[in-house]
């Protein structure tokens, strides 16, 4: 079970270190970014390019889809409501960073979106009370699993459905490996860099609050 465990893993990181370049190499150039100032944490492509139409479902019951992320940075980060430590952990630095731009215009303000890649038990509703536990202002949504499977694969990430050893008998014994990378997409709604872990919330603060007065000019 051990090796078993440890080669999903090596999986999941292969994948999500060549996951941005396959994706790249097939969607082909894009329109060029525009030069940002230099960040922190933030790692910025050479090119941002657009994400494929998308709907997923939001914990209030209304769809997101892509173009309702334009006008904002928004940052994107995969997990599920019962994982035991990255997502909680995540969620809890991206609320520090969240409560260090609070003062921008609510109409430039940065988003931080929590897509849960667990839809069998992770309704919109538990979702929406997962996220909003970290801060209120954070978006919650979910789908069925091949529209999170195209959705994390736009993003360059990927999530893994991992059975415990009594699954057979108990169908809720199971955990979702996936990508602990956070998506950066620009104002216009492309993907536009990434952050990794270890996040520094001070630092994910600076780097986006310097993004929106740059493109806020």
């Amino acid at each position: 079970m051990f090796n078993k465990k440890i080669g999903l893993i090596l999986v999941l990181a292969l994948a999500a270190g060549l996951g941005l370049l396959a994706a790249q190499k097939f969607f082909g150039p894009v329109t060029p970014a525009t030069q940002w100032p230099a960040t922190q944490t933030v790692t910025l492509f050479p090119q941002a390019r657009p994400l494929p139409p998308f709907s997923l479902r939001q914990s209030d019951g209304t769809q997101l889809a892509d173009g309702e992320l334009k006008g904002h940075w928004t940052l994107v980060f995969l997990g599920f409501t019962f994982c035991p430590d990255v997502c909680p952990t995540t969620l809890a630095e991206l609320a520090q960073a969240q409560n260090q731009w609070k003062d921008l215009p609510d109409s430039t303000r940065p988003r931080v979106l929590f897509v849960s890649v667990d839809p069998e038990r992770d309704t919109p509703t538990r979702i929406g009370e997962y996220a909003h536990a970290f801060h209120p202002d954070t978006m919650a949504a979910t789908a069925d699993v091949p529209t999170l499977e195209n959705f994390a694969k736009s993003l360059g990430f990927v999530f893994m459905k991992v059975e415990g050893d009594s699954f057979e008998q108990n169908p809720n014994d199971y955990s979702m490996d996936h990508s602990s990378a956070i998506g950066v997409l620009d104002p216009q709604g492309r993907l536009a860099g990434l952050i990794r872990p270890p996040f520094q919330p001070k630092a994910i603060a600076a780097d986006m609050r310097a993004l929106t007065e740059a493109s806020s000019k």
